[in-house]
């Protein structure tokens, strides 16, 4: 993908990731940690939120708004290619903490629709059900692979 990003560090084991989203409301420490979550066929979740500068704790359900969405997205995507590189092109699943958080998922996806289905296979969970990426479907988690 060709977007603007964040620089990022890797851990050692190239599970775990950080940024910092610069903007309106600062610097804002940004932690992406990949688990293994199933094999046959081998999927991995994607977790992501704000570290709090003084406990380290990670939490996925503040809202930064630190007006750099697009950008944090790409980033996060970005991780996506580094972690494929070093475990192979597993399945990412990927959902929101809250149902709002998912659609601001989804609407980011939508956005970078064209940038994204370059370089990954999306789909989206309808009713149970996994079905390629769609433009104005509401979806309750996704998943994603590298192509």
């Amino acid at each position: 993908m060709n977007l603007e990003r964040y620089v990022y560090f890797a851990s050692n084991d190239f599970q775990d990731y950080e940024f910092y989203s610069n903007g309106p409301n600062g610097k804002i420490r940004k932690v992406i940690m990949y688990t293994k979550i199933q094999d046959n066929p081998a999927m991995y979740n994607l977790a992501f939120g704000d570290a709090d500068a003084d406990t380290g704790v990670v939490y996925d359900n503040v809202i930064s708004n630190n007006q750099d969405r697009d950008v944090v997205l790409s980033t996060v995507a970005n991780t996506i290619n580094e972690f494929s590189d070093r475990y192979g092109n597993h399945w990412i699943f990927a959902t929101g903490s809250t149902p709002s958080r998912t659609r601001l998922y989804q609407m980011g996806i939508a956005r970078l629709w064209k940038e994204i289905s370059m370089d990954f296979d999306v789909y989206g969970d309808k009713n149970g059900n996994w079905q390629p990426f769609q433009k104005n479907v509401n979806y309750k988690a996704f998943l994603v692979k590298r192509k």
